[in-house]
């Protein structure tokens, strides 16, 4: 007899009934608010998706014929004097990862509630990421209109390139848009008290920096592979 299950003419039970028993109650199993659960569940089905349009992007660079083009070319701009190549695209890396440390910043705040700083940190990420959207907009705009390039045409190479770029970018770019609304809604809540009233739990900025903080390590592997590629 295994020792998981002692005597029953002792009176013992299986080890595992504490288990089923907590598991069959109304009762919270694991320390884990539903609102950080269901943001990781989220974020998780989320990072298969980017994985599926990363692998995507690979398989068809990796088996097209035509020449594809080379991003340090295409993303390349000028101020006056020779091309910089990928100067914007650091510059859009740069500012999602300085958001990353402020949303950080304003998660600890949060846990201080110190309402004034989470606000403002909280509107400085929201800000950077804003600023990171129009500076792709003008990246989509740049190759577009004096590129030509199209999701399903391509004057400099393989025609794969624009549909990849396009669905690739703009994901994420619709992840950022909503993250910003997301960032201020929160933030004027946090401003107004609302938090405050319901018991002071500022666990919602955690939970909004875990989505944040997400969307700025998918940037990291789009950058890795469709740029630096």
């Amino acid at each position: 007899m295994s020792e998981a299950v002692l005597d029953s003419e002792a009176g013992s039970v299986p080890a595992t009934s504490g288990v089923v028993e907590d598991w069959s109650r109304d009762k919270q199993v694991f320390g884990v608010p539903w609102g950080k659960a269901m943001m990781w569940i989220f974020l998780v089905s989320d990072t298969f998706i980017f994985s599926c349009f990363l692998v995507g992007y690979m398989s068809v660079r990796i088996s097209t014929t035509d020449p594809w083009p080379i991003p340090s070319e295409v993303f390349a701009l000028s101020f006056g004097g020779d091309p910089i190549p990928l100067v914007l695209i650091a510059i859009m890396t740069f500012i999602l990862i300085t958001s990353s440390g402020t949303m950080a910043l304003a998660v600890n705040m949060g846990y201080r509630k110190d309402r004034k700083k989470t606000f403002w940190l909280m509107v400085s990420t929201a800000a950077l990421g804003a600023s990171f959207v129009g500076m792709q907009a003008f990246e989509w705009s740049k190759l577009i209109i004096d590129e030509g390039v199209r999701p399903w045409v391509n004057p400099m190479g393989a025609t794969q390139f624009g549909s990849s770029f396009f669905m690739i970018t703009g994901f994420h770019g619709l992840h950022v848009s909503a993250g910003v609304i997301y960032l201020l809604v929160i933030a004027f809540r946090v401003k107004n008290g609302f938090y405050e009233r319901r018991g002071g739990n500022y666990e919602i900025v955690e939970i909004t920096g875990l989505y944040w903080h997400f969307v700025d390590l998918v940037w990291v592997f789009i950058f890795a592979f469709f740029y630096l590629w």
